[in-house]
């Protein structure tokens, strides 16, 4: 266990104290990490919780520092799995980049959300849109066998800067081959698309052009290569701009946004927007 870490934190009424099992960098301002998932802790795909860290590594009974985050594995998995950005002046972040295993971080015991399908009305296409780490919920979508029972397609669209932030890639182009419960369907109702933005890359347009010029379509989409708000349905997860314009653009189209009172044709995670 690293020093940073090396005294026990204690749980509380709305904290678990969990320990970190894997920890992967993909580039030096991305990682993933995976914990230990407590019995008890349930949550449906495509929701958040909150994770964190002593305020103070000299007192770290003390108020803890919070942030919340989408869980990227599935629900049925026997760990949890986070993909965060690394921020060096960050209060958290810049502190939870240097994780180890054996390390001890906080989970909080009510994971919530708007970004999962009881929002969302029946339909036939289901499209993940997200940017950065806006992946992560996706990730635990995509590995739901209900969505594949909900929806006939399930197309992922991963759009970030450079190709190094395609964190997950070769998983997702293999269309989730070796998933224990989703592969077979995967590889027939599951794509993935990803766009770099700023890099070389055989796809280099946003999703909102993506959408428009009906790149987003390839030649394994099945219908009409324009989105219908009739059939399909679409999830967004990623930087606020990104959620602005595509809301706007969708709306414009005919999509109307749910929630879990009142499902829709689009959602997105408010808690993350404001």
């Amino acid at each position: 266990m690293s020093d940073r870490n090396a005294i026990p934190l204690a749980p509380s009424a709305a904290l678990t104290v969990e320990t970190v099992l894997s920890v992967r960098h993909w580039n030096e301002h991305l990682f993933s990490f995976t914990i230990t998932r407590p019995q008890s802790f349930r949550f449906r795909s495509g929701e958040f919780v909150m994770l964190g860290l002593p305020a103070d590594v000299a007192n770290p009974g003390g108020r803890p520092l919070l942030r919340a985050y989408s869980v990227a594995s599935p629900a049925w998995a026997e760990e949890l799995e986070f993909l965060s950005i690394k921020v060096p002046d960050g209060p958290l972040t810049s502190k939870l980049q240097l994780i180890q295993p054996g390390d001890q971080l906080f989970l909080g015991r009510k994971p919530t959300g708007t970004l999962v399908t009881d929002a969302l009305l029946p339909g036939k296409r289901l499209f993940f849109l997200s940017t950065g780490t806006g992946l992560a919920p996706f990730l635990s979508l995509a590995r739901d066998p209900d969505v594949y029972e909900m929806f006939d397609q399930v197309q992922l669209v991963h759009s970030v800067r450079r190709v190094s932030d395609l964190a997950f890639r070769e998983e997702l182009e293999a269309q989730l081959a070796g998933d224990p419960l989703v592969q077979d369907q995967a590889l027939v109702q599951f794509s993935y698309l990803p766009t770099v933005t700023r890099e070389p890359f055989p796809v280099n347009q946003r999703i909102g052009t993506l959408i428009e010029n009906g790149g987003l379509f390839g030649p394994q989409t099945v219908g009409e290569k324009r989105l219908n708000p009739e059939t399909d349905r679409v999830m967004m997860c990623g930087s606020m701009e990104m959620i602005k314009d595509l809301s706007a653009q969708l709306e414009a189209l005919g999509f109307e946004e749910g929630s879990n009172n009142k499902p829709g044709t689009y959602v997105i995670e408010r808690a993350f927007v404001g």
